[in-house]
């Protein structure tokens, strides 16, 4: 099908036609965004307390004394002490986070007390700080102390669907074409994104939040396929790199709204609103060219390619069997071989990434990439939060870097090669991600700063890799190859979420691990060859050789380099 790209030298790589597709397509990669990054305020855990089901008449905390609770959540500390009330029974209770007490025989009301106490569980359920967070899933459902896991699992179980629908949609848009997974999934994800909202228990919300997962993985699958088969090849870098950048856009979305709704269901229906337009218009979009021509269609082909010539202001009256008839008169020839190879294809498996010792080491590399690259961006962007400052400003931030790691990107892509800007944005990263152990915690705009450095290079590494590990390795395996790469990309992305909760045992653990990690693979990158300008291998034994030889020729520049130092040792006389 490499005759296609044909058609964008007649009808041009990225005029108007492509453009309209390609923004209204990407658009709603906004809404993939959002709804992987939601759970950040969804889930959150506002201070807490047990509640009794008495009138509550005043409280002590250590040496401050009130009526009403509501004043008492800007002194309480959790982890060093408890609160003591008075209700109108004529009782007085301990409450602290996940257990309270019932003085027995108190008659005064000393914050510290030596008599004896019953010590209850909190049956009755608990007090909220509702002074930040009106309402969350937390709040609703009391997902805290036992019930904390469960909070703890909404991110995991949404990253297993996206895991899942990766798998599903991808091979379903092969089978029925891209545009009709787009506008399945699209809408999927608004109706399921709206239902999400009205949930009325947990287990609810996980199954929904799971298939709402899936789509959002499909469509981003789908939508990556999509543009690169609608731009021709001189744009084809930038337009599939930057549908990571409308993602982006989706996380300072999250951030803005979060900031603005402080309740969960509300929260959820304004952010799946957003990208309610894109239903008006996904109706009206084509299938691909390459879809079209691969089935055999050709007639709805040739309506697409004067399609766009009229939107593109053409009159060239391309006719699409032109792609075909240079190819007719080899087909005979060519029917053995294509057997034969037919054959070799379907005896091709995972276990050819590894046929040999130099694709084995590059496969563990490129795998190892793709896992730290959807690691380090999960963990950072949802460990944003806990970096001190303000959690909406920060979570923004997260995602406004992206925009201009992704310039970058594409530019040192062509400008210094692929592995020449891979390697040093992941040490860049690891390095970034280290130095925030040896900075003092009280300097919050440091660690910020330098928590955002590492999000900005493991985005470009996150955002590379794509078209990198297409063009390591041979036509063969190379499905295989993004394939499994992929599939190690959405592990990371499983196993983040619980990275990310080990901020409990230390605030920065979830950016040292992505930091040692991110250097570790970033070094191990630099054993990986170049590709830029190099020609891609169809086969396992091209791609073998073309690496042997480079091999090959740094010892044969080292060899030469030792007979020049001992050619001009001088000799003793």
């Amino acid at each position: 099908m490499q005759s296609v790209e044909r058609i964008f030298d007649e009808l041009g790589h990225f005029s108007r036609f492509q453009a309209c597709v390609y923004f209204a397509a990407v658009f709603q990669s906004v809404s993939c965004g959002i709804h992987y990054l939601a759970s950040v305020f969804l889930s959150e855990t506002p201070n807490f307390i047990c509640y009794v089901a008495e009138n509550i008449t005043s409280f002590t905390l250590a040496n401050y004394s009130g009526n009403g609770l509501d004043h008492m959540w800007n002194v309480w500390i959790p982890e060093k002490g408890y609160v003591l009330v008075n209700t109108k029974e004529g009782h007085q209770w301990e409450l602290s986070k996940c257990s309270r007490s019932l003085r027995i025989n108190s008659s005064h009301s000393d914050y510290e007390f030596s008599g004896n106490k019953s010590d209850f569980l909190c049956s009755d359920g608990y007090i909220y700080d509702n002074t930040d967070i009106h309402k969350s899933i937390v709040m609703d459902w009391d997902l805290v102390c036992d019930n904390e896991w469960l909070a703890k699992l909404t991110q995991p179980t949404f990253m297993l669907g996206v895991l899942i629908g990766a798998l599903i949609f991808g091979d379903v848009a092969d089978r029925v074409g891209r545009r009709p997974m787009l506008i399945f999934t699209s809408v999927c994800q608004y109706v399921l994104g709206i239902c999400v909202a009205f949930s009325f228990n947990y287990y609810i919300f996980i199954v929904l939040r799971f298939l709402l997962a899936m789509v959002c993985s499909g469509y981003l699958v789908v939508v990556f396929v999509y543009v690169t088969e609608f731009t021709g090849i001189k744009v084809r870098t930038w337009t599939s790199m930057h549908v990571h950048a409308a993602f982006a856009v989706g996380v300072m979305i999250v951030a803005l709204i979060g900031y603005l709704v402080r309740t969960w269901w509300i929260y959820q229906i304004i952010l799946t609103v957003t990208t309610l337009p894109f239903l008006l218009v996904c109706w009206k979009l084509p299938e691909t060219p390459f879809y079209l021509l691969a089935k055999g269609k050709y007639k709805s082909a040739q309506d697409l390619v004067k399609w766009i010539e009229k939107t593109n202001g053409m009159k060239k009256n391309f006719d699409v069997l032109e792609l075909i008839q240079p190819h007719k008169e080899c087909l005979l020839e060519k029917n053995l071989k294509n057997d034969i190879d037919s054959k070799i294809y379907r005896k091709l498996s995972i276990l050819d990434l590894f046929s040999s010792w130099e694709i084995a080491t590059k496969t563990i590399t490129v795998w190892l990439v793709w896992f730290i690259g959807s690691l380090g961006y999960y963990v950072i962007s949802l460990g944003s939060v806990n970096l001190g400052g303000s959690k909406y400003i920060n979570l923004f931030i997260a995602g406004a870097v992206e925009l201009p790691s992704y310039i970058v990107a594409c530019l040192a892509m062509d400008k210094l090669g692929r592995r020449n800007t891979l390697a040093p944005s992941l040490i860049l990263s690891g390095v970034a991600c280290g130095l925030i152990t040896v900075v003092p915690q009280t300097s919050e705009t440091l660690v910020i700063v330098l928590s955002m450095t590492g999000k900005f290079a493991i985005a470009i590494a996150f955002g590379l890799i794509y078209l990198y590990t297409c063009e390591l390795y041979p036509t063969v395996i190379r499905s295989l190859a993004v394939g499994s790469g992929s599939m190690m990309c959405r592990i990371g992305s499983v196993v983040a979420p619980f990275c990310v909760y080990l901020s409990s045992v230390w605030t920065f653990l979830p950016q040292v691990i992505v930091g040692v990690l991110a250097f570790v693979i970033g070094v191990l990158t630099l054993f990986l060859p170049e590709t830029l300008g190099k020609p891609m291998t169809n086969t396992i034994e091209e791609a073998t050789e073309q690496w042997s030889k480079k091999t090959d020729r740094k010892k044969e520049t080292t060899q030469n380099s030792l007979v020049e130092k001992i050619e001009i040792v001088p000799l003793e006389s």
